[in-house]
């Protein structure tokens, strides 16, 4: 594997890894309302999540969906309402980030479910391997999963962060639940847009 190839699945990782989506939207919201320990156990979660996705698809998981269109429908739409369900519970948020320590934050296991669900981490992982490794050829596979890891926890992280900075500026209900219905309109105007 030379070189070049190495940076250029590294650059598509952290394209896919940072570009917005539902699970970067839940980790800006995780880190306002939450902070950082359960927000990195959301972060941790999902990247593993998505890692273990990624290789049962190139492990020959994609083999199946091809032959079985209506799995990767039904796949679809129960990633779709599960985000429609999380888009609803931050439009629903009451933005009392005192009330916030009682709640149950999104952890390890949300994360997990998230990326399974997640239309956009499909899509990712079948493209990225269809583009770089189209054989999946099994040490070719380790190693852009292998380089996948830390890219999409550092990439998630930032946008964790991001939620952990903007929640200095949100310290007042109606601030943060501005940034809660923006944030519920996105995710559900991403499950729109894969729809379309």
């Amino acid at each position: 594997m030379t070189l070049s190839l190495l940076l250029s699945m590294a650059l598509f990782a952290f394209a896919a890894s940072f570009s917005p989506g539902p699970v970067n939207l839940l980790s800006v919201s995780n880190g306002a309302r939450f902070g950082i320990s359960k927000g990195l156990s959301f972060v941790t979660g999902a990247t593993l999540g998505f890692i273990l996705l990624f290789l049962l698809i190139g492990f020959g998981l994609h083999h199946l969906l091809s032959a079985l269109p209506l799995l990767t429908q039904i796949l679809q739409w129960l990633g779709i309402a599960f985000l429609l369900y999380l888009s609803y519970q931050l439009f629903s948020d009451h933005g009392d980030l005192s009330e916030q320590a009682g709640r149950k934050a999104p952890g390890f296991i949300t994360g997990v479910l998230m990326q399974w669900l997640n239309p956009k981490a499909w899509l990712a992982s079948l493209s990225g391997i269809a583009a770089y490794i189209p054989e999946a050829n099994s040490s070719q596979l380790l190693i852009f999963a292998g380089l996948y890891l830390p890219i999409c926890w550092l990439s998630l992280s930032a946008w964790l962060w991001a939620g952990i900075a903007l929640r200095h500026y949100l310290q007042s209900p109606a601030k943060m639940r501005l940034l809660n219905k923006s944030l519920a309109v996105l995710l559900a105007a991403s499950c729109l847009l894969l729809v379309l």
